[in-house]
């Protein structure tokens, strides 16, 4: 018959969800502590516990010796003849040294330590598991959510959403059942600290390999994705085989596959565009619903000139300005939108020249639009319009930063805090402490300070 010990051992890995003899071995640990404390000793000491009748047995480590180097661990032949008949030197010997009535002595002393050991295993067993699924999606429910952060709980885990990775549009309820991109994994004292994010661009690629599985498979390839939160986003797909149309297996019949990705983001319109290699088609596309004339590329200043009929002129550059932003996202060019009118007004060496002006300005309103999230490689770098950038400290990797275009300077954020700046043309970091007056002041103030 099973002991009562056994019972709550038992009851305890079924609670926990961990295997019963971590928890066993949890106890023993646990009374190796408990015992030294009750003998006031240092020495070498193994418990062990029987599981089914719930005996503890303390036994003392000894090692026989010549000579005495050691006197906690360390004994003498002669000393040892009281515990076996022949001593060998270099033999360790196992004497037992139960104190009496220790089971009463050592259940009230070993709690908190075993739940201590107990609580150290489920945090490790919790980081084991989810530090290899960074970048996945993940099924989680909210459990509370309010002006700082939503709690989603992941099972076994809690995991937090920040402010800045929450969709602005979507408002969160406990209780809601919400698809979440895990970014980040962190061993924290008080326990592994999960960051999920909404608003993460990845969340995308995600959901479309969920649900074509073309892209699970590789014969679609997701190219590049740009997006709004919760307004818009573009995504660019491209074949990997003959005979497969990329943008209609990701639309699905009728609709049906894109419909429920739109469904999980609440609304939010994505348009599937076909990727190309050449750099005109690809930004001819990315400008759909719009069907551009022509395009025409500034290969140095990496700016592209659109011409699109005038009835098209809203259509390509979208409500506030949102599809030709999007645009410049997805193919890393800034793009000039014209129309026909325009164009006709300017003869070849005027339109060199206004091309030449748009590539001085620096970025415009189409350009850069805040602070934006970036994905730390496994070198430490970043990647930004094409251009790598670091590398960043070790801890950053596999980290999401978030990173902000001042003037000439590519700033690096992490938690809100400034972690590195770069020179955007020629990539050499920068100082972290310059004059926040005096970057990206006006010339004339700058000299009158």
């Amino acid at each position: 018959m099973k002991s009562d010990f056994y019972t709550a051992i038992a009851q305890i890995a079924a609670e926990r969800g961990i295997p019963k003899e971590a928890v066993l071995s949890s106890v023993e640990h646990a009374l190796v502590t408990v015992y030294r404390k009750m003998a006031n000793t240092e020495e070498d000491v193994q418990v062990e516990i029987e599981p089914t009748s719930g005996e503890m047995r303390v036994w003392v480590l000894k090692r026989v010796v010549d000579e005495i180097e050691d006197p906690l661990n360390d004994i003498t032949p002669a000393e040892a003849l009281a515990y076996t008949p022949s001593p060998r030197v270099g033999e360790v010997l196992r004497i037992e040294k139960t104190p009496e009535n220790f089971g009463r002595i050592a259940a009230q002393t070993a709690k908190q330590v075993v739940l201590q050991r107990i609580r150290d295993y489920e945090r490790d067993t919790v980081y084991e598991e989810f530090q290899d699924k960074q970048g996945e999606l993940l099924n989680g429910t909210v459990q509370r959510a309010d002006s700082r952060a939503v709690v989603v709980e992941l099972g076994k885990a809690e995991a937090v959403m920040p402010a800045r990775e929450q969709v602005p549009t979507e408002r969160y309820r406990s209780g809601q059942r919400v698809k979440v991109l895990l970014v980040e994994v962190n061993r924290e004292q008080r326990g592994p600290q999960l960051i999920v994010s909404r608003s993460h661009p990845h969340l995308i690629r995600r959901l479309f390999e969920a649900e074509v599985p073309e892209i699970y498979s590789g014969a679609v390839e997701i190219m590049e994705v740009a997006r709004e939160p919760g307004l818009r986003s573009k995504v660019a797909v491209a074949a990997r085989q003959e005979k497969v149309d990329p943008v209609g297996a990701c639309v699905g019949v009728r609709g049906v596959r894109i419909q429920n990705i739109v469904n999980e983001l609440y609304g939010e319109k994505i348009d599937v565009i076909e990727w190309s290699p050449d750099t005109a088609q690809f930004i001819a596309n990315a400008l759909s619903p719009a069907k551009p004339s022509s395009v025409t590329l500034d290969e140095p200043a990496r700016v592209a000139t659109v011409i699109v009929p005038s009835e098209q002129m809203s259509l390509a550059i979208g409500k506030e300005g949102q599809n030709a932003r999007l645009a410049f996202k997805l193919t890393g060019w800034r793009i000039d939108i014209k129309d026909p009118a325009a164009l006709q007004a300017m003869d070849g060496e005027l339109l060199r020249q206004a091309q030449a002006a748009l590539a001085e300005t620096g970025p415009d309103e189409f350009a850069w639009q805040g602070r934006q999230p970036r994905l730390v490689r496994p070198d430490g770098t970043i990647s930004v319009r094409d251009k790598t950038f670091g590398p960043l400290a070790p801890e950053l990797v596999g980290m999401s930063v978030d990173v902000d275009l001042r003037d000439d300077a590519l700033e690096v954020y992490y938690n809100r805090e400034l972690r590195a700046r770069f020179d955007f043309g020629d990539g050499t970091q920068l100082p972290l402490d310059d004059d926040p007056v005096a970057v990206g002041a006006p010339a004339a103030e700058a000299s009158a300070d």
